[in-house]
Parts: structure tokens; C-alpha cells; sequence
């Protein structure tokens, strides 16, 4: 019997790679371009929304509001949150990734756009009710969270909403990168350029550590 493929090799190798080119977000296009062709597994692709994420939405409805989702990757959490009624964006750095999400739902009321979150279109500033951060900013090395955080923050509109989950970790504690999962302060930093905090929630199975945290901009 084969050994099993271990399923975030390819992102630590890529990570490692371009990390040691100076280049801290380049490696997700080799990921999703290798996983286009078959030569590479991209680890978070579980083929469905996000639990959490449905968890929360519950009987949620969007009723034509924008939404953003931020590092879309293959497309399941934009599909769910369009499924909710929002008029939903997507981006990610990886234009590989933008390709094979528009593949996969083909005939998507979602716009996949290509896009880099520390240089963001001015246009989606203040612009959405509903902002879905999904295990995107952890992806990033640790020198890269205090900017990401505040463009995230900053695409939620007055009366607006950010949904942020990602795998934790305590201050000071060990960082298995990539990932780099958030501290608590980290977490708390989303309450920024006038956003509120409001529920947090941990989520702990075993070694893994997730929270799920909401903030709103009054």
C-alpha cells in the first residue's frame, strides 16, 4: 500500500521557497497553478464551505447587500455566501486560483477578481455589510498580519459586518509557519479604524485551535 500524501507538504515546500526569494505571497500561485495540473495539493481545499462559516450564517439573508470574500481560493465560501443572497466579490492573489474557482462554477453570480489584499482597489474601501475572512491573514508571515488586519477592517461599510475564523494560537506561543495562526492580540486588532468587536468564540479538538470572531462598524 502506498503511503498517504501528506497533504500540506506542497504548501510548506512552495512557502519555503518563495520565502526564501524575498517573496512572501508568491508562492500561492505556484500552489494553485500546481494544482491545476495535478502536481500539487492545496490543503485547505475541502470541496465545501467552511463549517464554521455555515454555522454562523444560520438562517442569515442577504438580500442583494454586498459581500466581500477575502483570498477566495477555489470558490466554496463565495458560492455559499452568494447562495445567501449577497451580491458577492471574490478575490485572491492567485490569478490560477481566480481561473479554476470561475471553472468550477461556471455561470457563478460571483465576481472573481485577482486582487492583492495590501494593495486593495480604493473602491472596496467602507463598501461591504458583510466581509468574510476566512484563514487568509494567517497565510501570511507574521511581519504582514498588523497591515493585512486594517485592509480587512477597512472594507466593512457603516452597519457592516466582518466574520473572521482562523486557526489560533496563545501570545507568545509556537508558530508551526505556514500557517502563522492568530494571537489573541492579533484577533483583537481587527476592532480597528472605528470597527467594534463583538463575539468571540474558541474552538479547540485536540492540537487544533480555531476561533471565530465578528466585528460590526456602528
Amino acid at each position: 500500500m502506498s503511503e498517504e500524501r501528506d497533504p500540506d507538504a506542497d504548501a510548506r515546500r512552495l512557502a519555503a521557497e518563495s520565502l526564501a526569494e524575498g517573496d512572501a505571497v508568491g508562492w500561492f500561485e505556484r500552489l494553485y497553478a500546481e494544482s491545476g495540473s495535478g502536481d500539487a495539493i492545496v490543503p485547505w481545499d475541502s470541496g465545501a464551505a467552511h463549517p464554521l462559516l455555515v454555522e454562523w450564517a444560520g438562517d442569515l439573508r442577504g438580500e442583494g447587500r454586498p459581500a466581500l470574500v477575502v483570498g477566495a481560493g477555489l470558490g466554496d465560501d463565495a458560492e455559499y455566501v452568494a447562495g445567501l443572497g449577497f451580491e458577492t466579490v471574490a478575490f485572491d492573489v492567485s490569478e490560477s486560483a481566480v481561473r479554476l474557482a470561475r471553472e468550477r462554477f461556471p455561470g457563478s453570480r460571483v465576481r472573481y477578481r485577482a486582487a492583492d489584499l495590501l494593495a486593495p482597489p480604493a473602491e472596496w474601501e467602507r463598501a461591504f455589510d458583510l466581509v468574510v475572512e476566512i484563514m487568509t491573514v494567517q497565510a501570511l508571515p507574521e511581519e504582514l498580519h498588523a497591515a493585512a488586519i486594517e485592509r480587512v477592517a477597512s472594507f466593512v461599510r457603516p452597519g457592516g459586518t466582518l466574520l473572521v475564523i482562523a486557526m489560533a494560537r496563545d501570545e507568545g506561543g509556537p508558530v508551526p509557519a505556514p500557517p502563522w495562526p492568530l494571537t489573541p492580540s492579533e484577533l483583537a486588532a481587527f476592532a480597528t479604524g472605528g470597527l467594534a468587536a463583538g463575539k468571540t468564540e474558541e474552538f479547540r479538538d485536540g492540537l487544533r485551535h480555531r476561533c471565530r470572531a465578528t466585528f460590526h462598524r456602528p
